[in-house]
């Protein structure tokens, strides 16, 4: 084993930034729709501080656990077995907002689509270590990632949860072409993914009425198009420096889930083009620490686990943002570590935990190598 140096200081604090302006922030955006949730702020905003006591406390030790112990064949598959099982029980509780999504525990709701990111990238980043020397011999390498991951995606989109399938579906493409896939490989990879994605889209009513609201919001801003409107409403508000904390009106009964899927739009509405800059600078830091981390890996397989729980992260907040300002259609897409809830922050604190842990093995080569080239 490489010898071990100190976690990426960097990363982490960028993380904690992030989660420590997630309480805030949800406290504020949720300030003004409790009414209507049945809930006082205050309920909320406790909830989200045992969130994010619990992921901290995962974040710390996780960070201690070597990663080579997500390599091991048990630990694969029976987080693949447990992830299957509860893709499985979500049908077995009531649904909310006609899906099936979320295991109720005790007034505490989990997600188990969130951990099939996670199951996924342990399974792929294993099997191409294990089979690299053959990995454009699509049934030796690729059939077996694409099967796995496959029945995840199509677990999550019967939900339905299209966006987060999609995410899994992007993220476990971008470690097999880290993994040295050829690119010849890419133009075929779209050929069956955007015809797919297509007849999925099409063949769902309400799939298709929201590609038709995020064409021309405004021409049904009281229907499909309300949520993108009122979006649009608060980031435009927001100005320079934003109405201040607690200022922002959109949130009051306007914005609908403004404390989740959209509190990058309560932030651009209290604290401005200032605001959700330094957002995007703290996920961009967290884009650059996790691919550096990749590259001084000691091992393939750190290598591999770290581009995909990189790219898990990245791929989330760049869906997420684009979809509130209007670049993507509306999808039940958290913002990582900043919505309000449990599972998308607790997955995502264990893959910057996994991540910190590679980065305390890195290669003392590589890293030297890194730091002179500046």
């Amino acid at each position: 084993m490489a010898r071990t140096l100190k976690s990426d200081k960097i990363l982490f604090w960028a993380t904690l930034v992030l989660v420590g302006a997630s309480v805030v922030m949800v406290y504020s955006a949720s300030a003004g729709q409790a009414p209507a949730l049945k809930q006082s702020s205050s309920q909320i905003l406790s909830r989200q501080l045992a969130w994010v006591g619990i992921g901290v406390l995962l974040l710390l030790a996780f960070m201690r656990v070597d990663y080579h112990q997500f390599r091991r064949p048990v630990v694969i598959w029976s987080v693949l077995g447990v992830t299957t099982l509860a893709l499985v029980a979500v049908y077995f509780f009531p649904p909310r907002n006609h899906t099936y999504r979320w295991i109720a525990l005790g007034g505490l709701t989990f997600q188990p689509s969130e951990l099939a990111k996670l199951a996924a990238l342990f399974f792929a980043a294993a099997l191409l270590d294990r089979r690299m020397h053959r990995v454009n011999d699509v049934s030796y390498a690729l059939v077996p990632v694409g099967i796995v991951t496959a029945g995840l995606a199509g677990l999550i989109v019967c939900e339905p949860d299209f966006g987060t399938a999609a995410v899994l579906v992007l993220v476990v493409t971008a470690v097999v072409f880290a993994g040295g896939l050829s690119y010849r490989y890419l133009f075929g990879s779209v050929l069956v993914m955007l015809p797919a994605a297509m007849v999925l889209i099409l063949t769902s009513a309400y799939r298709r009425r929201r590609i038709m609201a995020f064409i021309d919001p405004w021409s049904d801003r009281f229907g499909d198009g309300y949520q993108a409107v009122q979006s649009f409403l608060a980031i435009g508000s927001g100005g320079l420096i934003g109405r201040g904390l607690m200022g922002g009106v959109q949130k009051a009964s306007y914005l609908p889930e403004a404390h989740n899927d959209f509190i990058f739009a309560v932030i651009g509405e209290e604290f401005g083009l200032l605001g959700t800059t330094a957002t995007l600078i703290c996920f961009a830091v967290i884009a650059w620490r996790g691919l550096r981390t990749a590259l001084v890996a000691p091992d393939r397989f750190g290598s591999l686990l770290a581009v995909g729980l990189t790219m898990m992260v990245s791929f989330q907040a760049l869906v997420n943002v684009s979809m509130v300002v209007g670049l993507l259609p509306t999808k039940g897409i958290p913002l990582p570590f900043l919505s309000n809830g449990g599972s998308s922050l607790i997955v995502n604190m264990v893959a910057v935990a996994i991540l910190l842990n590679i980065s305390q093995q890195a290669s003392p080569s590589a890293a030297g190598s890194l730091e002179a080239r500046g």
